[in-house]
């Protein structure tokens, strides 16, 4: 069972706030992005081996591919997700703690005086 989390909302007229299932909806998501982005035999591959936790030998076995074959699709996969996965607006599933907590943004450091225009520069010790 997982917990039920109130979350705010900022700029609701009637409501501030609202319930959710966090990590319901972080595996829903995840499913959902991997379904968009990969390929059909991607998708097989990513079900078999890293949703069902099926060994390189059992893919290999099941997809009737070579064992360098197979490791290279896994590589793919990793990163095709991992980008689809860090990219992802409006929030991104990466890094978990930001989806589970909410990021929070700092301001940006900047020196007296610059217009932000350009990048931040120490100031030089002047030389005798």
């Amino acid at each position: 069972m997982s917990k039920i989390t109130l979350d705010t909302c900022a700029g609701g007229k009637e409501r501030k706030s609202s319930w959710g299932r966090k990590d319901e909806e972080y595996i829903a998501d995840f499913t959902l992005i991997a379904k968009r982005t990969l390929t059909a035999v991607e998708h097989q591959i990513f079900r078999f081996h890293f949703l069902l936790g099926a060994d390189w030998k059992l893919c290999c076995r099941r997809l009737k591919m070579e064992r360098g074959d197979m490791f290279h699709e896994f590589y793919r996969i990793e990163q095709k997700l991992g980008a689809a996965f860090r990219e992802v607006r409006p929030y991104g599933l990466f890094p978990v703690d930001e989806y589970f907590g909410g990021s929070v943004q700092l301001p940006k450091p900047s020196l007296a005086g610059e217009g932000g225009g350009g990048p931040v520069r120490p100031p030089l010790r002047e030389c005798a």
